[in-house]
């Protein structure tokens, strides 16, 4: 059978529930517990973890739009390499597979691969441009929204007009209508990404500003942007590892601190001045 659904390999499984032979319905809920395993197993090892034949593995994949289990497995491979937690979980997880040495050594090689990429002049460059900036965007949706808003608490020390968007109930267009050609965006680019971050890249890129992407998102550090800064986020596991990412906005963050000059010593003070007399730490 020719492969005619665009739905996705869980939601293909779930509709077909209904229709399902028992063992074949034994084979839907142990995909649907565990459907990373598709990825990485042979039709004899899912159906082994299963307890169905060969057979049944053969005819699921079919009733459920799939010419063969190699179609499926390629199916299930690609959409858990855009992020998607639960195409990268599997049984293995549970035996102790990733342990903590596992995950450290993952971290590292995230690490030296992030770093090897770097380019400290540009580092250096971006961190200057946001001192001139009348005012530094922070962007980032899912997975970067957490990061943006850490990059913008860090560098927010020394400068006065850091913004994290999306806003809370503001809508883009709310929000672009405030962007100024001399601003700086930082878009922090990282998968399974919103359709919404390229639309704020755009949005900056038409607005005349300086925009950089930091991320593993192809699409986004292919924009036209100023600066790119491409991070590893390989992973063992069913979750992406962001240390590079994190690492890289710590970096950029205190050459931010670091090159800030007087007025950024000066609103440090301010800032410590004010911690002693409202006595918030």
């Amino acid at each position: 059978m020719k492969k005619t659904s665009s739905r996705s390999f869980i939601s293909r499984v779930r509709a077909s529930m209904g229709e399902l032979h028992p063992t074949e319905r034994r084979l839907a809920e142990t995909v649907l517990n565990f459907p990373g395993d598709m990825a990485g197993y042979t039709a004899s090892e899912v159906a082994k973890l299963a307890g169905v034949s060969n057979a049944t593995v053969s005819r699921f994949v079919r009733k459920i739009g799939y010419a063969s289990y190699d179609e499926a497995r390629r199916d299930v491979r690609d959409a858990g390499q855009t992020g998607a937690a639960l195409l990268r979980l599997g049984a293995s997880g549970a035996d102790g597979k990733h342990s903590i040495g596992t995950h450290l050594e993952q971290s590292r090689r995230n690490l030296e691969k992030t770093y090897e990429e770097l380019d400290n002049g540009a580092v250096t460059e971006i961190v200057k441009a946001m001192h001139a900036a009348p005012r530094v965007w922070l962007a980032g949706y899912r997975a970067g929204y957490p990061m943006a808003s850490y990059l913008a608490w860090q560098i927010g020390q020394v400068l006065p007009s850091v913004g994290v968007i999306p806003k809370p109930g503001e809508t883009l267009a709310e929000t672009a209508a405030s962007f100024s050609e001399k601003d700086v965006l930082v878009l922090l680019g990282l998968r399974r990404s919103s359709k919404a971050a390229q639309t704020v890249a755009e949005a900056a890129l038409n607005a005349k500003m300086h925009v950089a992407v930091i991320g593993d998102v192809a699409e986004l550090l292919a924009l036209p942007v100023r600066w790119r800064f491409a991070c590893s986020t390989v992973s063992t596991g069913p979750l992406l590892n962001h240390t590079g990412v994190i690492a890289l906005c710590n970096l950029i963050a205190t050459r931010t601190l670091e090159l800030s000059g007087p007025d950024g010593r000066k609103r440090m003070e301010a800032i410590e001045e004010l911690h002693d007399r409202i006595g918030e730490l």
